[in-house]
């Protein structure tokens, strides 16, 4: 009986990745789904993902549905993990893994707790509710943007992203807990920032961060950068990386 179970189970699954046009996959005895190539769920309605999912080697999308869970998603992608659009309020269930870029824009996103460990390119978590990024990979490969939201604080941010860094239109006063290894340009177009001392932890740390990216936005033209800078000796060129300050 137990068998007989097993195999109709078997035939429910083939029958789902039928449906969906899922191919070269595998099904595992616990009933998950291993899949050597890409699955596109995007735009099907769902509530729900329809199948329980292993590993998956190619992209994974399932943006643009009515999901409000990622129960059921593979523990490690190899591709592109897209599940923006949907109505997402936590990342719990998502990928530990992804191979190239994490999407999970336009959702109601109040924490990235439960987000991969590690994200090879990109990080994108614009236009949600996040209030902290505490929860975030602490390695991202490539830009991490997360703009449109809530932010207070960038405290529990990735502590390395490979490429640009992107906080604008937030409600942030300080830029403290921005990222340590940046090897990009800074934005932060549209905080609140009033003051230059609020800006980052230090002058000092203000200074190194411009040998390794630039420093773009905030309403940084109406700080007194000049006076500031001269207070503790630091000494920048007419023009920070094409940005003049008074």
């Amino acid at each position: 009986m137990k068998h007989l179970q097993l195999f109709e189970n078997f035939k429910d699954i083939d029958a789902i990745c039928k449906k969906y046009g899922i191919t070269n996959y595998t099904i595992n005895p616990d009933g998950t789904v291993d899949v050597d190539d890409l699955v596109d769920l995007f735009s099907r309605g769902l509530t729900k993902l329809p199948l329980k999912f292993g590993r998956v080697t190619g992209n994974f999308n399932c943006n643009h549905n009515q999901l409000t869970t990622l129960e059921g998603c593979p523990k490690e992608v190899g591709g592109n993990f897209n599940c923006n659009h949907n109505q997402l309020t936590t990342l719990e269930g998502c990928p530990k893994e992804v191979g190239d870029s994490f999407y999970c824009n336009d959702n109601l996103l109040t924490t990235l707790e439960g987000s991969p460990k590690k994200v090879g390119e990109y990080f994108i978590c614009n236009k949600n509710k996040l209030t902290t990024l505490k929860g975030c990979p602490e390695e991202v490969g490539g830009g991490f943007s997360c703009l449109l939201n809530e932010l207070i604080s960038l405290e529990g941010g990735p502590k390395k992203v490979g490429s640009f860094f992107d906080c604008s239109s937030n409600k942030l006063t300080s830029l403290e807990g921005y990222p340590k290894e940046l090897d990009g340009y800074f934005e932060c177009w549209r905080n609140p920032i009033e003051n230059i001392y609020n800006l980052f932890g230090s002058l000092k740390e203000f200074q190194d961060s411009m040998d390794y990216g630039y420093l773009r936005g905030t309403d940084i033209i109406k700080l007194r950068f000049k006076e500031a800078l001269e207070e503790i000796g630091v000494k920048l060129p007419k023009e920070i990386k094409g940005y003049n300050y008074i």
